[in-house]
């Protein structure tokens, strides 16, 4: 606490983020501290393997960082500076902290020879340095990275919809199994989940910025899919920014939309908002990389290493993503911050004003 009070106060920066952080009115944990850490080794465990026996996964082990310039590492939006260090015994080769792990997991199941139907999945731990801090927002990501082989006739919105419902389905279970341990927890996720594209949404909501829109459908619908992140909307805006090389945001499906990918939310009660606990999405193949390299004007990455074995046919089609773990723990516990579910550094200024609200951050 001493030393990053002497950081705090250098700047002012840490204050204005105050006004982002959300204190539930009369929160109270409902488990303590050594309740928690045992909540969340109970969570972890079950839902990892009810996942893994749901989609056919393995787990494989998975590295924390890639060298920089093979085109392993994950852009996200595309705006996030990779941690990275230079390494001595390999002429100051550079290395970057992974962002996720999406187009490492292609490269493995390859060279593991998957079969179609079956995966892998991996506990992925990042560094995010540029996140703003908040209750959902943490410099430390942990997340279950998930890959499945899968045919070229499944490249469709009905297996996207089918493979989201198990999910989900194992997140259910989860959910069920945990407030059976602890009875103070209640359920509140509902049975079903609700699919919707983004330019739906946006019909719905054209008034509304992306953020809003969730939030409403979340609160209708209790747990939503929304199709189609990365692909410009009628309003000429994407509904998020993505990367062009790993989700197919930009091949027409069935429905008349563009896209095979979307991202998993759900109301949460406690903040009174939409929490994404997934991003996921049928990958690209040849066609779309092409594409979406040239709609975003990177077609110098077709010469890195991923997307030159991805051109020439020497990785599987697939389907995969990322689920948060410290965030699924935080609902399912029914916390109101991530830092209480999860190890990290926060400003000065957010630990006091949590530990005041009742929030007890790890």
């Amino acid at each position: 606490h001493y030393l990053c009070r002497q950081i705090d106060s250098k700047t002012n920066k840490f204050q204005d983020k105050m006004s982002k952080l959300i204190k539930p009115t009369d929160y109270r944990a409902l488990l303590d501290l050594k309740q928690t850490e045992l909540a969340i080794k109970k969570i972890k465990d079950f839902f990892l393997s009810s996942l893994s026996t749901e989609l056919r996964l393995r787990r494989v082990t998975a590295p924390l960082f890639v060298l920089r310039g093979l085109g392993l590492n994950d852009d996200l939006s595309g705006i996030e500076r990779p941690v990275s260090f230079p390494i001595k015994d390999m002429d100051e080769a550079v290395a970057e902290v992974v962002h996720s792990l999406a187009k490492w997991k292609r490269i493995t199941l390859a060279e593991y020879q998957v079969e179609p139907g079956f995966g892998i999945i991996t506990d992925m731990n990042a560094i995010r340095s540029d996140e703003e801090l908040d209750n959902l927002h943490s410099l430390y990501v942990d997340q279950w990275d998930w890959e499945r082989v899968m045919t070229d006739a499944q490249r469709n919105v009905a297996y996207l919809k089918k493979t989201v419902e198990k999910i989900y389905g194992a997140i259910l279970r989860t959910e069920f199994y945990i407030c059976e341990t602890y009875p103070q927890l209640k359920p509140f996720l509902p049975e079903e989940i609700f699919f919707i594209h983004s330019e739906e949404l946006r019909a719905i909501y054209p008034g509304l910025s992306a953020k809003e829109r969730e939030d409403r459908i979340c609160k209708e619908h209790g747990a939503v899919f929304i199709m189609g992140i990365g692909n410009m909307l009628g309003d000429g805006e994407p509904h998020d920014l993505r990367a062009p090389d790993y989700d197919d945001w930009s091949t027409p499906n069935e429905e008349g939309f563009t896209g095979l990918n979307g991202d998993l939310l759900v109301w949460y009660p406690v903040l009174g908002r939409s929490i994404e606990l997934s991003s996921m999405g049928i990958r690209v193949n040849q066609e779309a990389l092409q594409r979406q390299l040239q709609l975003q004007h990177k077609e110098d990455r077709s010469k890195l290493y991923f997307h030159k074995r991805l051109l020439e046919g020497s990785l599987p089609l697939s389907i995969g993503g990322g689920i948060g773990q410290s965030r699924l723990c935080m609902i399912l516990l029914q916390k109101a911050h991530i830092g209480e579910t999860q190890s990290s550094i926060w400003p000065c200024a957010m630990r006091e004003e949590c530990q005041a609200a009742g929030m007890h951050l790890i």
